[in-house]
């Protein structure tokens, strides 16, 4: 470094004093200015090389986010591998959108967490964020595109500046997994088939016990006014009841009241109704009672719930679901049946094994005005969709593989080839080159003149099922060993036939 600075002092030296001699000799002010710009650079440097050179780093990922290393990604790959497989079944197509959005895009539609929110500093003349879930970038999507129907399925990152919970698999920067239904179809019909695919996808995870909570925002908002919630009112309120899953009724009392400007009658109203979960008997229950017949939101929002109970049962699902009415879902944009699927039982949900409550795991409901938000002729387009929520569906599988003290393959190699003596490197190359080109998923040592036991060891220490063993006296004859890793047996194979054995082997 001090070599580096010197010679660049002596730059900016002799640079200012070309500079100086442009000016006493009248130069053109564009050559003047060309050399200035060139010793204004010069000292850049020079203050650059300083400030690295006093700095020091910390190496640490930013709060809230976390690096994965292969055993991870190989588990968190199976993981997508069999989400994508349930959304496939049903018929979803994929799309994708872009990491950022215009802020205008997303303002205004996820109600108090809009806070939560990433803002990007004008580049190019725009006001940008980042994308808080995948759910407004398809509305802005399909607006934008025309679309009035689709069923899509989108895998990507989303950012939250929120206070991160790594015990709990809550990062800023996360996965999600969506499935949406966007068109105009008969009632729950569409509502149903999401909750059948979380059932599907969370059995094949075998993540647990769970149970997947529905309510329906017409009745919150039915129950509201029947408790008499100012209007006004209703979307704070909400957020105060979708805390319930976290904190117990005394504390999201006391903040209707205190922080939302509830009189605690209507509170205690609330509180009657927001602590009931069942079935359809409790759908029946509240049909019948004084103060919510008198709503017609209310009515509509129970009896949409009871033909989506009576659909879950057809298919199948009913032991999965309960109808919960603490069920709230602060995002501004829910219009009808809102999910939320929970896991019965604590678990470790870390890398340590440490135990913490993993909290939701899926979520999502319908939301018919979305789109209409983004037309300028306000033409709707209903749509219903459900998230997966996989960083903390992983965390719990990662906790759960450590505990156990599996090891998950990281690569898919089926085959290895080794040599047994020196200078056989070209024809390992040759083999698998014809391998390859078989589409057999092989590989093979980076050093000429391998030892055959650190080549085997190798096989055995990263689960590679089959190894093809190279030696002077069988290439004469053509052929080869092929070795099973876990049994050592051996069998001699001709070259000609050696794919088409791996192959048959693979596939037995």
């Amino acid at each position: 470094m001090s070599g580096n600075r010197e010679e660049l002092l002596n730059s900016i030296k002799e640079q200012g004093d070309l500079v100086r001699q442009l000016k006493a000799a009248k130069e053109p002010k564009e050559r003047i200015d060309e050399e200035v710009a060139k010793l204004l650079a010069l000292k850049a440097k020079l203050s650059g090389e300083e400030n690295a050179s006093s700095q020091k780093f910390t190496l640490k990922t930013p709060k809230g986010t976390r690096d994965y290393n292969p055993q991870q990604m190989a588990l968190r790959q199976g993981v997508l591998d069999k989400i994508v497989a349930v959304f496939k079944k049903h018929g979803a197509e994929s799309i994708d959108t872009p990491v950022f959005e215009l802020k205008e895009v997303l303002t205004g539609k996820y109600g108090e967490d809009s806070k939560l929110i990433y803002d990007l500093k004008d580049q190019g003349g725009e006001i940008l964020s980042l994308r808080y879930d995948l759910t407004v970038p398809l509305a802005r999507y399909l607006a934008m595109s025309k679309i009035s129907s689709i069923k899509r399925y989108h895998i990507a990152k989303v950012y939250r500046r929120d206070n991160p919970a790594m015990t709990r698999g809550r990062y800023r920067e996360f996965y999600q997994c969506d499935f949406d239904i966007a068109g105009t179809y008969d009632p729950m019909l569409p509502d149903a088939e999401c909750v059948k695919i979380v059932v599907e996808i969370l059995e094949a995870l075998q993540v647990g016990d769970f149970v997947v909570k529905l309510n329906h925002r017409l009745l919150l908002d039915g129950m509201f006014e029947a408790c008499g919630v100012p209007s006004d009112k209703f979307r704070s309120i909400c957020s105060a009841v979708d805390k319930l899953d976290k904190s117990p009724w005394a504390d999201v009392r006391k903040e209707m009241i205190e922080e939302k400007g509830l009189n605690d009658a209507a509170a205690d109203l609330i509180g009657t109704y927001v602590q009931l979960s069942g079935g359809t008997d409790l759908v029946d229950k509240l049909l019948q009672d004084d103060r919510l017949k008198s709503v017609k939101s209310a009515v509509k929002g129970l009896e949409e719930m009871k033909l989506l109970l009576q659909y879950c049962k057809v298919l199948g699902v009913e032991k999965n679901v309960l109808f919960d009415l603490s069920l709230a879902r602060g995002l501004d944009y829910y219009t009808g049946v809102i999910y939320e699927c929970v896991l019965k039982s604590d678990a470790p949900v870390d890398s340590s094994g440490e135990q913490g409550t993993i909290g939701s795991v899926a979520g999502g409901g319908r939301y018919d005005n979305l789109v209409g938000m983004f037309d300028p002729k306000k033409k709707q387009v209903p749509c219903v969709g459900v998230s997966i929520g996989v960083e903390r569906i992983f965390s719990l599988l990662e906790a759960r593989q450590n505990a156990q003290g599996l090891k998950v393959r990281t690569t898919e190699i089926e085959v290895y080839v080794a040599s047994a003596h020196k200078g056989l490197h070209e024809k390992r190359l040759k083999i698998i080159s014809s391998l390859w080109d078989k589409g057999i998923k092989a590989e093979h040592s980076y050093k000429t003149n391998p030892k055959l036991l650190a080549q085997l060891q190798h096989c055995e220490e990263n689960g590679i099922p089959l190894a093809i063993v190279l030696g002077d006296s069988e290439l004469e004859r053509g052929v080869v060993k092929l070795r099973e890793v876990t049994t050592r047996k051996e069998d001699e194979v001709k070259l000609e036939d050696l794919a088409d054995e791996i192959i048959r082997r693979l596939r037995s």
